[in-house]
């Protein structure tokens, strides 16, 4: 990991390579970050959720994420508002603050499913409960949209969530 932190993406392309073909998730998450983000080699989102998805597989909750938004955006793969929804809940339901907020995303902006203030205000919430400015911004936007009875049925949600180990 120290390689990747000093910015020797090519050492620590190495390193993580060797990791990651022993089956180690987290070893397996950093190549599809490089991927993702060009650092090291070159850009190549297909490769970036092949290597997601083997870490996802093992219940890393940020390639989860990052494999959610893949196929949010349709890069790498293609696009699919239901696997990303899946990959997202995955991390959400696990406590992954950044996944509860896109998964909000996904309901306030009918991306493959109806459109459910309650549930996105619900996700954003819980976001927003761990630090997430940005969450604390959709929440609000949200609440505008929605009545006093949802928002109360969307706080009462959020109070009796409980994460999955």
């Amino acid at each position: 990991m120290a390689a990747y932190d000093k910015g020797d993406y090519a050492t620590a392309s190495s390193w993580f390579r060797k990791a990651a073909v022993q089956s180690n998730a987290g070893a397996q998450y950093i190549p599809g970050l490089m991927y993702a983000t060009g650092r090291g080699v070159n850009q190549d989102y297909a490769t970036a959720a092949s290597w997601f998805r083997k870490a996802a597989e093992q219940g890393n909750a940020d390639a989860q994420n990052n494999l959610g938004v893949l196929y949010d955006k349709g890069r790498g793969v293609q696009q699919d508002y239901a696997a990303a929804m899946s990959w997202y809940r995955r991390a959400a339901e696990r406590g992954d603050a950044v996944s509860q907020h896109n998964l909000g995303l996904i309901y306030a902006k009918c991306k493959g499913v109806p459109e459910d203030y309650v549930l996105a205000h619900m996700w954003f919430n819980l976001s927003a409960a761990q630090g997430n400015s940005v969450a604390t911004k959709s929440r609000d936007t949200v609440a505008a949209k929605m009545t006093p009875a949802q928002i109360a049925e969307a706080q009462n949600l959020a109070r009796e969530w409980k994460p999955t180990p």
